[in-house]
């Protein structure tokens, strides 16, 4: 098993920046990739972006547009989203996820096997 806990969420303004943290815990040897979710009130939960956790290999869904970046500190089983101009549409609860090696497309849901409880972003206008 592998434990997720996300934190960093918070209140901001619009064009402001806020960082999210997701620290992994359990047997994380087995994580392969770690992903970043969305979702906002009445949607899908949408693909943020991901990392490769060995190779620090990154993807982003269409809508971050630059604005969004992921890393991993290893030795501090981490994995951070820092959201740079946010705007009023991010608002949501951020989850982070994670996967094992295998044929699943990393930017569905349905391909990862452990997930976190969420933080919650919201950007004011």
């Amino acid at each position: 098993q592998v434990q997720l806990i996300e934190s960093g969420g918070g209140l901001v303004q619009t064009g402001g920046s806020l960082t999210l943290s997701c620290v992994a815990s359990g047997r994380t040897f087995g994580v392969y990739r770690v992903g970043w979710f969305r979702q906002a009130p009445g949607k899908e939960r949408d693909f943020v972006g991901s990392i490769i956790w060995s190779s620090s290999s990154t993807n982003y869904g269409d809508f971050v547009k630059g604005r969004f970046t992921i890393s991993r500190d290893n030795a501090k089983n981490t994995v951070y989203l820092q959201m740079n101009r946010l705007k009023p549409e991010d608002t949501a609860v951020y989850y982070c996820a994670a996967k094992t090696p295998d044929r699943r497309t990393y930017y569905d849901t349905r391909s990862y096997d452990y997930w976190g409880q969420g933080t919650q972003v919201t950007v004011s206008s």
